[in-house]
């Protein structure tokens, strides 16, 4: 006697990742993509305006006299970079920490202080020097926050 066995349904669930296995992930990375692309639209607005409002932008490294002028798309790749920086030094400790966001606030922190350095040495302008600070706080501000918070997983 021969018997035929109907082949099964493949189902989306047969082939399901990592990720699906744990949805929060997926959750978690979209709300740390946002973090970072705050931070970038954020420092993004505050050049457009500054520069809209006359603030030229432009430094001039003491130990080179050739005067550079920061232009927004800069901003924007400078600002991504150091947020994916962040993103990935929080994604690292969580790996191997239970104590991560704690130790990660306090780098984010010594970060922050340290990136206020650069500003007392180049020669620029009063106003880019305060905006290129306030650029520092933004983004300290929209990564801080939102790459610690972790939302409800279920």
């Amino acid at each position: 006697m021969t018997t035929i066995t109907a082949a099964q349904p493949h189902t989306p669930a047969d082939t399901a990742s990592a990720t699906d296995a744990n949805p929060g992930r997926g959750r978690v990375r979209r709300f740390r993509l946002l973090a970072v692309g705050a931070a970038v639209l954020g420092n993004s607005a505050i050049y457009l305006g500054g520069r809209a409002l006359g603030t030229d932008f432009v430094l001039t490294d003491p130990g080179n006299p050739v005067p550079h002028p920061l232009i927004v798309a800069e901003i924007a790749v400078i600002t991504a970079v150091f947020g994916l920086l962040g993103w990935g030094t929080l994604a690292l400790l969580e790996r191997f920490t239970r104590h991560a966001r704690a130790i990660w606030t306090g780098l984010a922190t010594v970060v922050l202080v340290l990136s206020f350095v650069p500003l007392g040495i180049e020669l620029a302008t009063t106003d880019t020097k305060i905006l290129l600070g306030v650029m520092h706080v933004v983004v300290a501000a929209a990564l801080v926050p939102m790459l610690r918070h972790t939302p409800v997983r279920r």
